[in-house]
C-alpha cells in the first residue's frame, strides 16, 4: 500500500483527490473516504489535492495514524467506489482543522 487516508479526513470527506485519481481507488463511507491498496497506483497525485492534508505516503505516515492502514484495506472492500468530486460534509470547515477525530469516524 503506497497511500492511506488518515484522520484528518474524518468529519470532513472532501474529495477533490477523488477527481484526479487516475484509476479509481477511493470508496466512500458517511463521514470519510478510504483508498484501496490494491487499486493505488502511487501515482501521488491525490495527496497535494486533499484540502485537509489527509492522505500520507505509508512511509510518512505519522505513528499516531497508524490504525487507519487496517481501516483503509477493510473498509476499502465495502463501501462503494467514488468515481468524482461531491461536496464535502456540510460542515467540513468547521472540523478540518480539529485533532483526535477517531471517535466521529462513522463505519455505517
Amino acid at each position: 500500500m503506497a497511500y492511506v487516508v488518515a484522520e484528518p479526513c474524518v468529519r470532513c470527506k472532501y474529495t477533490d483527490c477523488v477527481d484526479v485519481c487516475p484509476v479509481d481507488c477511493f470508496h466512500e463511507g458517511p463521514n470519510f473516504l478510504v483508498i484501496d491498496p490494491k487499486a493505488c497506483i502511487d501515482c501521488s497525485l491525490c495527496v497535494d489535492e486533499c484540502p485537509a492534508g489527509a492522505i500520507f505516503a505509508i512511509e510518512h505516515l505519522p505513528d499516531k495514524y497508524e490504525k487507519y492502514i487496517t481501516l483503509n484495506i477493510e473498509l476499502s472492500q465495502s463501501w462503494p467506489l467514488i468515481h468524482s468530486k461531491i461536496d464535502p460534509l456540510e460542515d467540513a470547515d468547521d472540523w478540518v482543522d480539529v485533532e483526535d477525530k477517531f471517535h466521529e469516524l462513522r463505519l455505517s
